[in-house]
């Protein structure tokens, strides 16, 4: 009788169970479904902005666009980059820039131009460089409302939570590219991150 018993009473523990189970894969069934959704829903076009479009923003771009391939969101994304001015229009990215990338797996195939009037209304988020750049693209929007798409790319940074700026590597030694990249790696994490969490 007392078999009998522990049997009854571990078969009740199995229908609990299996109840419980049921209802947890249609909970993930749900989530699954909703968070397909909102991957289908998620665009964003974002322009990252330096001064010549030859070392910091297209090292971005590269970087973003890797980014957002390793977690499956680059159908859901543009990314691109430009210039405030047009020193090296046509040009590849510095030589320097390229080859510190590809030390770190990175593939910039960016040729450099300036940012136009058509960017403020085709981007959702312009995110810059440092403040110089900043400053430049205030006195260049043509509108509140278009300044309010301009962000430093620091802001997003966790690991370089006190840098202010991602510093123009261009008249400086081999370190500053790889600082440059180190930054730009923590930025654009926290700017996917920011984005997914709506905070963008």
């Amino acid at each position: 009788r007392n078999v009998e018993l522990r049997n009854l009473t571990l078969n009740s523990q199995l229908s609990t169970f299996n109840s419980q189970f049921s209802i947890l894969n249609s909970q993930l069934s749900i989530l699954n479904s909703q968070l397909s959704t909102f991957n289908f829903q998620l665009e964003m076009n974002i322009l990252f902005i330096c001064l010549g479009n030859i070392c910091r923003s297209p090292m971005a771009e590269t970087i973003m666009n890797k980014l957002l391939e390793e977690r499956g969101l680059s159908k859901q994304f543009v990314i691109d980059s430009a210039g405030l001015e047009a020193y090296h229009e046509g040009e590849r990215a510095d030589a320097r820039m390229r080859a510190h990338a590809a030390r770190h797996g990175y593939n910039i195939t960016h040729i450099s131009r300036p940012m136009r009037r058509e960017d403020w209304d085709k981007w959702d988020l312009i995110v810059c460089m440092d403040a110089q750049n900043r400053r430049a693209l205030s006195n260049r929007a043509p509108s509140a409302e278009h300044f309010k798409k301009v962000t430093l790319a620091t802001n997003y940074c966790d690991k370089h939570c006190l840098a202010d700026c991602v510093p123009d590597p261009y008249y400086g030694g081999e370190e500053g590219f790889e600082y440059v990249i180190d930054l730009l790696e923590d930025a654009c994490a926290g700017l996917i991150d920011s984005i997914i969490k709506g905070d963008s």
